[in-house]
């Protein structure tokens, strides 16, 4: 009996392994997508891919530009002000609810997660420990049970990446100052006057190593940047 052929790729299967690239930074702002090579990478034809680059514009993580291409976003500094006082006026109030909604469930997923986001850091793979890392603000507002500021957040959470990748300014990964953990501290306790001052305090320590000038992404190899995900 042979083996059956292997499933095709589809167009939203392009389009979220092309946006874990960018989360993870492997895709920097500015890199430019195109449909030929990304059509070798996946096998796929370029109708695919111009249905998996339009599904990521619609998600604001890559632009398309008349005449030039597709390329990864680049938030303006006046937007990742914006992008992080949105985030501010919402995730505070979305960890006081997570933390009285929280279940037994629920604490062992994001311990589970963490702990992958520490590895991860750990193993010196920051693109994906940053990925975690705002997989772990959306699984908290997942578990706040509100789904319309769910959807705000984590397209938030999308810009954020990008923002990082241009703005940030230290050396190590995302979460170094352990806020996660903290959090979780607060969760356990179904806190959620603590859960709510925490979540504020670790959103004004991201935008404070945040180096909002602007910059120019360097150029990135888009055959490496997706042999990487393997």
């Amino acid at each position: 009996m042979t083996d059956s052929p292997t499933k095709p790729m589809t167009a939203e299967d392009v389009a979220l392994d092309l946006e874990r690239a960018i989360h993870e930074h492997r895709l920097i702002p500015g890199s430019k997508l195109g449909e030929d090579e990304i059509g070798e990478v996946y096998g796929v034809s370029r109708t695919v891919v111009r249905a998996a680059l339009q599904a990521l514009a619609h998600r604001r993580l890559v632009e398309l530009k008349r005449n030039r291409g597709a390329f990864v976003a680049q938030p303006t500094v006046r937007e990742a002000r914006e992008v992080f006082e949105a985030r501010a006026l919402l995730e505070p109030r979305t960890a006081r609810s997570a933390a009285v909604r929280m279940t037994d469930e629920d604490i062992v997923a994001l311990q589970a997660h963490i702990d992958a986001e520490h590895a991860a850091l750990h193993a010196g793979d920051n693109g994906r420990a940053l990925y975690l890392s705002g997989q772990f603000h959306i699984e908290v507002a997942r578990i706040a049970d509100q789904s319309t500021i769910e959807a705000f957040i984590t397209e938030l959470i999308a810009r954020s990446s990008l923002i990082i990748a241009l703005y940030w300014q230290r050396r190590a990964a995302l979460c170094e100052s352990n806020a996660h953990h903290a959090l979780m501290t607060a969760f356990a306790a179904r806190d959620g006057d603590r859960a709510e001052e925490l979540m504020k305090s670790h959103l004004l320590d991201l935008v404070s190593s945040l180096d909002l000038s602007s910059k120019a992404s360097q150029p990135q190899s888009l055959r490496e940047a997706l042999k990487a995900s393997g």
